[in-house]
């Protein structure tokens, strides 16, 4: 799902909100309604010289009176309501500050313009991998023999050499082995604790693009995988939390937004406990022997999807969303591979 995109839905009417509490599910229906996640938002009101910090919005929506004024105009404004609608959320604000209870008129129906969600554009990374040094491979010189040198010495001299020899030859056996094993790599089930999570066919890993602030997994190089560093944690009846520790933004949790009512909703990382994001998963292995496991949204608003890599499955940086479960699991296989 792309930022801001509301699916053609009407904005939230904060005059239908008779209490503080309801004002408060309002403000929840408008993040739900926005699609955007909280690193979304602060990077929205960021962008316009506003102050959103993530901890404040869920804070915000985490309590039962109304937030201040300046918190509310900064967060609905980074949700995409025009300054119209922005008036109206103001008023019905006050009075509830004022007297706690909002009487919505008779027959009162929102003018809702269409916000312009366009939004400022995020930069991210790009998407060629990192370049890396030429290995040097250069033979070390060793000083010649000088005519004059004892007969011992001359041993001695002749010996190392033929040990680094023998050295060289078992460092070459070596890598001609490792180069003939050709077979699969050893797939692992899921277990609580550090991991990381291979897509089978790929042998990509998922991980973010440093220095986006989307939260959007993509699959990678498993080398250059550790951003985030995921973690399994096991919730008990059969479910899982894929835990993220983000070097820039910290722990989090992998997650659909929106409830997943889209349909090809993205996996993304993001803060835990969000509610109007799917963060539990069944890990269920497929095939007889097992050949990965599926990673099952659990509570989607759209049934019968798997995590799945989208567009081309053995390309870097294809995204990763929710999907219709395939027959053949194609791009929903992953093993959870630990990290030592």
């Amino acid at each position: 799902m792309t930022e801001g995109d509301t699916g053609g839905r009407s904005a939230p009417d904060p005059r239908e909100a008779t209490d503080p509490a309801a004002f408060i599910a309002q403000l929840q229906a408008l993040k739900d309604w926005s699609g955007l996640t909280y690193r979304e938002l602060t990077a929205r009101a960021e962008a316009v010289g506003d102050v959103l910090p993530r901890s404040t919005v869920a804070n915000m929506l985490a309590r039962s009176t109304v937030p201040r004024e300046e918190l509310l105009a900064t967060f609905v404004r980074a949700c995409g309501v025009g300054p119209g609608e922005l008036e109206s959320w103001q008023v019905v604000r006050k009075e509830l500050a004022v007297r706690g209870v909002h009487t919505p008129p008779a027959g009162a129906e929102a003018d809702v313009e269409e916000p312009g969600l366009e939004g400022p554009h995020w930069p991210g990374a790009p998407e060629a991998g990192q370049e890396t040094d030429p290995e040097a491979g250069a033979a070390p010189e060793y000083p010649r023999s000088d005519p004059g040198r004892r007969m011992r010495r001359t041993l001695v001299a002749l010996v190392a050499v033929a040990g680094l020899v023998l050295a060289a030859v078992s460092v070459v056996v070596a890598l001609v082995h490792e180069g003939e094993e050709t077979g699969p790599k050893r797939l692992s089930a899921p277990a609580a604790g550090d991991v990381r999570i291979r897509v089978i066919g790929s042998d990509l890993c998922l991980n973010e693009r440093r220095g986006a602030r989307t939260g959007q997994i993509y699959q990678v190089e498993c080398a250059g995988a550790d951003v985030p560093r995921y973690a399994l944690k096991d919730l008990g009846s059969r479910q899982w939390q894929i835990v993220s520790d983000h070097p820039d933004y910290g722990l989090g949790c992998s997650g659909i937004p929106s409830g997943g009512r889209v349909p090809d909703a993205a996996l993304e990382d993001s803060e835990c406990g969000d509610p109007t994001r799917v963060e539990r998963f069944a890990l269920e292995p497929f095939g007889t022997p097992v050949t990965g496991y599926r990673i099952v949204p659990v509570g989607s608003a759209t049934p019968g999807v798997c995590v799945t890599v989208l567009g081309d499955r053995k390309a870097p940086w294809s995204r990763l969303a929710q999907a219709p479960c395939r027959p053949d699991a194609q791009g929903q296989l992953f093993s959870f591979d630990r990290r030592t």
